[in-house]
């Protein structure tokens, strides 16, 4: 239902001066609708670490915009992604359901995979568009970049971004430059001379190779369109940022040549454009019917170095189950809903996304038999307890490596085989850490509480088994079969 097709009964049985009814029905949209209605903004930086924004304890990255938004909000200090690669994460955020669950676990899509999310899951794009909500997905994709998988055939409205990562070339992933990060960060130009990355507008490549250095602001440009255009009706936007993903690049108005400053750069200008995103909400009246959520996908390229984030007081960084891999900073904002300055430790994860929404929304998921491993942490907003006790942790390749559960960590985890090992198998590493006193998990507990991994373990494969056992299919290409 549109805001504005509110049109209280009782108004059509009596006549009132023009100037009354015109206020009277200014005023009934926006108050009778707009709390059962709101509108969500979740944007979703691609690679950015825990310590990269100022209100999670940056001293060298600027981010008055993000910081406004804690400000104004509540930060999420025990945040996790559900796998810390791209595809995976992306996957779960959107369907509230492991990776593993919906067939979407094992690594990233490439330019040539011939699979993606299956348009039978339930995303949170269905959910609200079922509902009257627009929406929209704008950035970076990665779910599968065939027809039957984009954005459209997932719920969305309309789709404008890159279909994968912007170090994939289309068609097939080749002639990609072997190059120094900083070298190609030197030379911006190499963003539309070096790569071959394709800009989709719904379905179609409207760009070959389409000019990174500008996209960051092309996001931003088409969201305040989509905003705008439907400030009268609930929205639901979805902003996948392509950056700070290497190779890294900005607009030439917020270039700083040195390459030491690549990736403070390029977050400073994320800032910026959220910002401009923040501003437009605020400017169209919009805030107090608005919630923004800022996370990202999982932890930072730490092998680029001055390209690549900080996990800050975290263990490691992407591709790793370690806590720099998978718990990320988060802001939720909501005036005169989430509580102002505010911060958090409650356990949550972008699983936990589709039923908070759908509940704020005030529309319960429909009973599809489908199994969600997400919570509703509304209760958050004002609380540190969770409805959220554990975390599944699997490998950048899909493999079971642990779980949390409460404060407790457990990780197991099996050194890839070599190329000249046979059947010997490599004894896996195993850690136990108390994140409640030990956020870096630098201590490893393992040789003192048998007991607790004993039972983590158990209760790690029992829900790996349940997964496993009742997995959904992807999409997968059909290939016509040989006369």
């Amino acid at each position: 239902m549109k805001r504005h097709a509110f049109f209280p009964p009782f108004l059509s049985r009596i006549s009132l001066p023009l100037v009354v009814l015109t206020t009277l029905l200014a005023y009934f949209p926006r108050h009778a609708d707009a709390a059962e209605q709101p509108n969500f903004i979740i944007i979703f930086t691609d690679d950015q670490g825990y310590g990269d924004l100022g209100c999670f304890g940056s001293e060298t990255i600027k981010t008055p915009n993000i910081d406004r938004l804690a400000e104004e909000g509540r930060t999420y200090k025990s945040f996790y992604t559900a796998c810390s690669v791209c595809s995976p994460s992306r996957a779960a955020l959107l369907t509230g359901s492991y990776p593993k669950r919906v067939g979407m676990h094992q690594h990233v899509l490439f330019p040539q995979s011939d699979y993606g999310l299956n348009p039978d899951e339930y995303t949170i794009a269905d959910h609200l568009g079922s509902q009257g909500y627009a929406t929209a997905c704008v950035g970076k994709w990665h779910l599968g970049h065939h027809p039957e998988t984009l954005p459209r055939a997932n719920g969305f409205d309309s789709y404008f971004g890159i279909p994968y990562s912007n170090d994939m070339n289309h068609p097939d992933n080749k002639g990609k430059p072997r190059l120094p990060s900083d070298t190609l960060w030197k030379d911006q130009a190499s963003a539309i001379t070096m790569w071959k990355t394709p800009l989709i507008q719904n379905e179609e490549i409207i760009e070959v190779p389409v000019d990174q250095r500008t996209i960051t602001r092309r996001y931003t440009d088409q969201a305040i369109e989509f905003i705008t255009a439907n400030k009268e009706q609930p929205f639901f936007l979805y902003l996948p940022h392509s950056m700070p993903h290497i190779p890294l690049y900005v607009p030439e108005d917020v270039y700083d040549a040195n390459p030491a400053n690549a990736y403070k750069c390029v977050i400073e200008h994320i800032d910026a454009e959220v910002g401009r995103i923040a501003n437009t909400v605020r400017e169209l009246d919009l805030a107090e019917e608005t919630y923004i959520i800022y996370t990202s996908d999982n932890g930072p390229w730490l092998q680029f170095k001055n390209h690549g984030g900080t996990a800050g007081p975290l263990r490691d960084g992407k591709g790793t189950t370690f806590e720099g891999g998978q718990r990320v900073p988060c802001v939720m904002w909501g005036p005169g809903r989430i509580p102002a300055g505010t911060s958090t430790t409650a356990f949550t994860s972008t699983l936990d996304l589709l039923p908070t929404i759908a509940a704020l929304a005030g529309t319960p998921l429909p009973d599809s038999g489908n199994t969600i491993d997400g919570f509703d942490i509304s209760s958050t907003f004002t609380s540190d307890t969770s409805p959220r006790d554990e975390l599944i942790f699997y490998s950048a390749h899909g493999a079971l490596e642990g779980i949390r559960k409460g404060d407790w960590k457990y990780l197991e985890k099996r050194p890839r085989k070599r190329s000249n090992q046979k059947d010997v198998s490599p004894e896996p590493g195993v850690f136990l850490f108390n994140l409640a006193d030990d956020i870096g998990e630098q201590k490893n507990l393992k040789d003192s509480h048998p007991e607790i991994i004993a039972e983590l373990k158990k209760r790690m494969h029992k829900v790996d088994d349940e997964i496993t056992a009742n997995a959904r299919p992807v999409w997968r290409k059909q290939v016509a079969a040989s006369k």
